[in-house]
Order: structure tokens, then C-alpha cells, then sequence
């Protein structure tokens, strides 16, 4: 059984429990504001373990982050153990005009009084569960979102701050982890994988974004940017000053 009060306190939640759309918006703005999207184990050559149980240990207990599969796999089994019906989704992702293969990533379908997209672990996206079945724009924070499906397959589609169409093509057929372990271990493993490529934590702030990527540090407030580069040991400062990662996740 999940402890869901260590869970809680992991994400600094004092919320409702009861599973309603109010409850879900705000796990789901505590989750982003507090677990960040990361990538470090690759880098330090550790395997990433899709189990309810290493990633509990991992996120809830070590304060770590994860990517996709982590953030998400972990949060879906949170939300099951409050009573709601959740499943995982596997989704393509859109790079370059084109989507990613099945399994790319995964995102969550959460049913209430109506069906919502949630993703706690698609990095700078929406920040709130999206109306799965409202074709109309959604918007937050200035930023569109716009999902379609035909019953089967459905898109999530946003303009990035850059201007570039971002998102994903999804599957409404339920998956179980074992289903992403081959795509899983693509990222963790392929110099095609832009996981492999740099270093990257990140995660949503009350006012914007704090990200590093590499040795660049990013913060972005009220939609004022600025950047910096880091040392090395600068770099390790900043994981555990805005991230909370802890200098002993790298002796381990």
C-alpha cells in the first residue's frame, strides 16, 4: 500500500481528499511546484526501474524527480489510492512535424464528472488536468492548449514559448508499466535519446520555471528570462538549493 501521508508531505499538499476535479487540479499544480522533471541517473550511469516501489524510494523518500515515466507512473498510483480512476496512456511526442513511436512517453486519463488529461511529468506544459472532450481552446496562463480525439487516438497540441507547435499524439488504451520498459531503456541508453544528450532538471515555480540544463541555469518570472552558466560545483549547489536534491544522491 502507497503511504500517502509521506507522499503528502513529499509535496507540501494540505488539500481535499476526496476525488473531484478540485482535488486532482491541486495535487496535480503541488506536484509540478514541488517534484522536479529530471534526468540525472542516466547521467550518473544508474538504471531507471519502473516498480511503484523504486520510484516511491526514489521520489517521495529521497526527494528526487524522474522523467515521464517516474513522475507520472508514481503519481498515477497516488490518485488510484485516493479513489480515483486513472490510467496510463502511451503517447508520441511531436519533434520536428513529426510524432515520437508509441510509448515515447506516457500521460494519465483521469475520469470525473468528465474525462481529463493529467501530466505532472511532461515538463514546461499545462499546469492544470486538461478537459479531454472540450475541443475548444483551453487556455492557462495565456498559454493555449487544444486536444482532439476520434475515440482511439487523441493530440495535445500548445505553442512553446519559442513558437514551435509542442505536444503529443496519445492512445486512449490503457497500459501497464511493463509496456514502456523497451522505450524506457531507449532514453536511458540511445545517443538519439535527448536524455542522453545534456543534463536537465526542472520544474514549475508560483511565478514561472527554474531550470538546468547542463551547467545553465534558467529562471524564468512573469515571463522575464534570464540565464547564467555554472561551475560544476555551482551546479551541484543549485540541485540541492532549488531542487532540494541532496549532494549525497551523487555518492551513491
Amino acid at each position: 500500500m502507497l503511504d500517502v501521508d509521506a507522499y503528502f508531505r513529499r509535496i507540501d499538499y494540505r488539500g481535499a481528499l476526496t476525488p473531484s476535479y478540485g482535488t486532482l487540479r491541486d495535487l496535480h499544480l503541488t506536484h509540478l511546484h514541488t517534484v522536479p522533471f529530471e534526468n540525472l541517473d542516466i547521467h550518473f550511469g544508474r538504471p531507471i526501474v519502473l516498480d511503484e516501489d523504486a520510484l516511491f524510494d526514489k521520489i517521495v523518500r529521497r526527494r528526487r524527480g524522474g522523467f515521464c515515466y517516474e513522475l507520472n507512473g508514481l503519481f498515477s498510483a497516488l490518485l488510484r489510492e485516493l479513489g480515483f480512476r486513472v490510467t496510463r496512456l502511451s503517447a508520441g511526442v511531436l519533434d520536428g512535424g513529426t510524432y515520437g513511436p508509441d510509448f515515447d512517453h506516457m500521460t494519465l486519463l483521469v475520469e470525473l464528472d468528465q474525462r481529463y488529461l493529467a501530466d505532472v511529468g511532461f515538463g514546461d506544459a499545462f499546469w492544470e488536468p486538461l478537459r479531454l472532450d472540450d475541443s475548444q481552446e483551453q487556455i492557462q496562463r495565456g498559454r493555449r492548449f487544444r486536444l482532439s480525439h476520434d475515440g482511439r487516438v487523441g493530440t495535445m497540441l500548445f505553442e512553446h514559448t519559442t513558437g514551435v507547435p509542442d505536444g503529443y499524439r496519445f492512445s486512449l488504451h490503457p497500459r501497464g508499466f511493463a509496456e514502456y520498459e523497451d522505450m524506457c531503456r531507449f532514453h536511458q541508453t540511445s545517443p538519439e535519446s535527448t536524455f542522453t544528450q545534456r543534463r536537465v532538471c526542472s520544474k514549475a515555480t508560483p511565478t514561472g520555471r527554474i531550470t538546468l540544463r547542463d551547467t545553465r541555469l534558467i529562471v524564468t518570472e512573469h515571463g522575464e528570462r534570464r540565464e547564467g552558466l555554472l561551475s560544476e560545483d555551482d551546479w551541484v549547489q543549485a540541485l540541492e538549493r532549488d531542487f532540494g536534491i541532496s549532494p549525497s544522491e551523487f555518492d551513491r
